[in-house]
């Protein structure tokens, strides 16, 4: 059976937001200031849900295994989006679907005219921030935009 990628229904939401928190306890970056904590993240397709964001699932049949999207955050420079909650569950890694979401990501903002993409991680991300020095992000100093995730400490910037 082939993965499907497809914007997120709100059936997803309940599933979604358990394999972020269950990411970030597994690396040790469930605090504070962080998605963990964040009640949008039991929404998420409510959250997407406006013009200039698009969060996309990867389902495989009928079980969710991840999912990424791009949000228009407050007070980024412009034809800037941010790149947010790309997280895949622990049992599909390994199989490539980071690279998938993250291409999906990257394209569907490039096709919407964003012409950079944002992002905050943290140090305990260390599969993600591989991830994200693969695909051509590079640390700046400060944080850009207002994403209210005052608990992450990497910011990555990428020209699309």
């Amino acid at each position: 059976m082939e993965i499907e990628l497809r914007k997120i229904e709100p059936g997803d939401n309940r599933q979604m937001a358990t394999i972020i928190r269950s990411c970030l306890e597994e690396f040790g970056a469930n605090k504070p200031g962080t998605v963990y904590f964040d009640p949008t993240t039991d929404a998420l397709s409510e959250l997407f849900n406006v013009s200039g964001s698009k969060y996309f699932v990867a389902v495989k049949g009928a079980e969710l295994l991840g999912g990424g999207g791009y949000f228009l955050t407050k007070k980024l420079p412009p034809h800037t989006c941010e790149l947010v909650k790309l997280y895949v569950a622990g049992s599909a890694r390994g199989i490539g679907l980071g690279k998938l979401l993250m291409e999906k990501c990257l394209s569907a903002a490039k096709e919407e005219g964003y012409e950079q993409i944002y992002l905050e991680s943290m140090p305990e991300l260390l599969p993600a921030l591989h991830l994200y020095n693969k695909y051509g992000f590079q640390k700046i100093q400060v944080a850009l935009g207002d994403s209210g995730h005052g608990g992450c400490s990497i910011f990555m910037l990428k020209s699309l």
